[in-house]
């Protein structure tokens, strides 16, 4: 039976192997009404980019969001150019899935100058071609990018670059591995703008010996960051964070499971953060559910 905690929760189809139909089938069954895609799951589709489109219509799933690997921000010349034409296929796509967020890591190239005036330029120009498409952008800093690595830096170029329909994507895997005490985490948080974070992406983390020694990501509750991780969603929560939370956990192994089996298990993770969590009762027949929607 499905829980409507569940519905807070969306499903990143990068956990799942298989074809987009096989992701979408499973994320149905496991009990999500929401999932997270990305360009190659699309482009990709042996039918054409119309039959991946109609496939998830069909599917009755909502796409929270859609992940867009562009490496924008930050660039002049015909590099800009190219990325933009890149850029405008992603808002494109995400249109075309009545996607209302699209989110953008930050670039792993480093900027044509040395100051962030062209970031900000960059972040501007692209919130300014997604409005009249109703889409959101959630700019989302990591370690691997050039200059943006972390979710304040992000935060700092989203304050400076002010468009309404600009905010933040924030990946618990940085949060965790920061490893910062309960007050000081908290008093970061506290630096946010609850109405400007877009998107919380929830993983958790195993460690690793082999080479380069990079934390897994897994599902939430099933890394050895749980207690971190429980605290993390409380502290959004009571920070007026009414968002999504999406499930992006992938790794090498969840890529050699079946779909089902990983979308089930997600499934378990969702329950966990929704129930014990952040204790949230399942609404009664017809009542509003009090969250924020993404409206441009």
């Amino acid at each position: 039976m499905n829980s409507a905690n569940m519905n807070d929760f969306s499903m990143d189809c990068r956990a799942l192997a298989g074809s987009l139909t096989d992701k979408l089938h499973a994320v149905r069954e496991a009990g999500f009404s929401q999932i997270t895609l990305c360009a190659q799951d699309l482009v990709n589709h042996p039918d054409g980019l119309n039959a991946a489109v109609a496939s998830v219509q069909a599917s009755g799933l909502c796409v929270s969001a859609f992940q867009a690997d562009c490496d924008f921000e930050g660039q002049s010349g015909p590099l800009h150019t190219f990325k933009l034409d890149l850029a405008q296929a992603m808002l494109g796509l995400c249109q075309a899935l009545d996607c209302p967020l699209l989110v953008l890591p930050s670039s792993r190239l480093a900027p044509a100058t040395d100051t962030g005036s062209t970031l900000v330029r960059g972040l501007r120009q692209l919130a300014m071609l997604a409005i009249p498409l109703n889409i959101k952008i959630a700019y989302q800093g990591w370690t691997g990018a050039a200059v943006v690595q972390t979710y304040l830096q992000a935060w700092d170029l989203v304050c400076e670059t002010d468009m309404p329909n600009l905010g933040l994507s924030l990946d618990s895997q940085e949060v965790l591995a920061a490893n910062l005490p309960q007050d000081d985490l908290l008093a970061d948080l506290e630096m946010l703008d609850a109405d400007r974070l877009f998107l919380v992406q929830l993983t958790d983390l195993l460690a690793q010996a082999r080479l380069p020694a990079q934390p897994l990501r897994v599902l939430p509750g099933d890394g050895t960051h749980r207690e971190a991780l429980a605290a993390l969603v409380t502290s959004l929560h009571g920070l007026g964070y009414r968002g999504s939370y999406n499930l992006a956990a992938f790794n090498g192994d969840y890529a050699a499971m079946p779909p089902h089996h990983v979308a089930q298990r997600a499934r378990g993770s969702a329950l966990w953060l929704g129930q014990d969590v952040l204790q949230r009762s399942v609404p009664l027949p017809n009542q509003i559910r009090l969250r924020r929607t993404l409206t441009v």
